[in-house]
């Protein structure tokens, strides 16, 4: 799966090329996100003190705001596009390194042009949704911490007033926190999709050998047995999605107003304006969403997990059952 587009030379100018250009683009994303959080100090401020800075203040802020979503706007635009071509580049080069690996197998390999097509599929649709996401949290935690440090100085965290970056630690402890309980609650998830997409495989199979030959294959009886360990296998994972879920909408609601209320003291004692309190909760909410990332994408990591444990056994048996010479 890395090394048929990474150690390719015939994908190298994809691979690395078009890698770094993501990178940079994203790198400007995260600053110019880092921009828009100190505007909304300043236009918070502007609100809550209409009378000091007047009507003219507050128009020339909103142009200030028009200045940064813009770009902002172009580059995620261009960003979003080209991560599309990216990973489709990256499936084409797995795909085609599979295919005449696969032609020179005379064994049977269970599933192989579900894998071949629609797993490869699935592996570039899972990397460029969640790779994208990895490295923008990457480049947001170290456009953000040291925002979120210099405003826990400001605010003076309540029971935490002498720790220095209060608010980090305070994130990074439930964001790590949310992790491991995640990964506690959600244990079983991975080998249920895996599961899942067995059974998937062998009623796909039954009805693709159907369409040209319905009197030895798809009957009634064959295709109801096994719908039946497809649905058996869904109850089962949708079973443990609940609980899952139970805990991540509990997770997040008990985050979300976690900074307000560590800031709250400061705000009411006349320390800090709301402009300040509201920088807080925009960076407070980066930084978590970016500790807490595989927390809200868990479904999706649980999902490439069991797409690459698949590939990875394809893999195994290209190499178990190929003709040597």
């Amino acid at each position: 799966m890395l090394k048929a587009f990474f150690w390719s030379r015939k994908w190298a100018l994809w691979a690395y090329g078009g890698g770094t250009g993501l990178l940079v683009a994203l790198y400007a994303q995260v600053y110019m996100s880092v921009l828009l959080n100190d505007w909304y100090g300043r236009y918070y401020d502007i609100l809550q003190k209409p009378t000091e800075h007047g009507i003219a203040a507050f128009w020339n802020n909103l142009w200030e705001w028009v200045f940064i979503v813009i770009p902002y706007i172009l580059v995620a635009t261009g960003v979003s596009y080209f991560t599309r071509l990216y990973t489709l580049q990256w499936r084409e080069a797995i795909t085609f390194n599979y295919i005449p690996r696969w032609r020179n197998v005379h064994e049977e390999i269970e599933g192989a042009s579900q894998r071949i097509q629609e797993d490869t599929f699935r592996f570039a649709r899972i990397v460029e949704s969640l790779g994208l996401q990895v490295v923008r949290a990457i480049m947001t935690l170290f456009a953000f911490l040291p925002v979120l440090w210099k405003l826990s100085n400001k605010v003076n965290v309540v029971f935490l007033n002498d720790i220095p970056g209060a608010l980090v630690w305070v994130a990074i402890a439930t964001s790590f926190g949310g992790m491991v309980i995640s990964w506690l609650v959600g244990v079983k998830l991975p080998g249920l999709e895996y599961n899942n997409q067995k059974v998937e495989a062998a009623f796909r199979k039954e009805l693709v050998l159907g369409e040209d030959d319905k009197i030895n294959h798809s009957s009634i009886e064959t295709l109801t047995e096994l719908f039946t360990g497809i649905r058996f296998n869904y109850r089962r994972l949708y079973l443990h999605y609940g609980y899952f879920d139970l805990w991540v909408w509990f997770y997040d609601q008990a985050v979300s107003l976690l900074p307000e209320i560590l800031a709250a003291p400061a705000l009411f004692a006349g320390k800090v304006t709301l402009g300040v309190i509201m920088q807080v909760g925009n960076a407070f909410a980066k930084v978590h969403n970016s500790f807490a990332l595989f927390v809200h994408n868990w479904t999706t990591v649980t999902e490439l997990r069991s797409i690459w444990k698949r590939l990875h056994e394809f893999e195994a048996n290209l190499e178990k059952y190929k003709v040597s010479g």
